[in-house]
């Protein structure tokens, strides 16, 4: 069976990428450019937020964050207990793993603590 995209409807287009999205929303809470604190199933990590896709999403200027110490004080502070920054280019996270985000407020820990 072969379909003929070009005569597809737009009502068929809509129902098409409804399936194919299978309760995908490109709609997500977070901000493009904004530095995050992100939370997954077992790390932390803090970087700029570059770009969003339905699987990941995609970290600039990372780290690796393995004590946080007191979580409020440190959003609060920026001020975290162990460090170990990515050296080089982007870090891709699964947002299947994501527990929470909250916005980094402080300057991104770029040194080994």
């Amino acid at each position: 069976m072969s379909l003929d995209v070009d005569a597809l409807t737009v009502g068929q287009l809509k129902d098409l990428v409804r399936l194919v999205g299978a309760g995908f929303s490109p709609e997500h809470p977070y901000q493009v450019g904004q530095n995050y604190l992100i939370r997954t199933v077992t790390h932390y990590y803090t970087g700029t937020l570059v770009r969003v896709t339905a699987q990941e999403l995609v970290l600039q200027d990372a780290a690796w964050i393995a004590d946080t110490g007191r979580f409020a004080q440190a959003l609060e502070s920026g001020d975290l207990l162990e460090v170990e920054p990515f050296p080089v280019g982007e870090v891709i996270l699964g947002r299947g793993a994501v527990v929470d985000a909250s916005r980094w407020g402080s300057a991104l820990p770029r040194k080994t603590k």
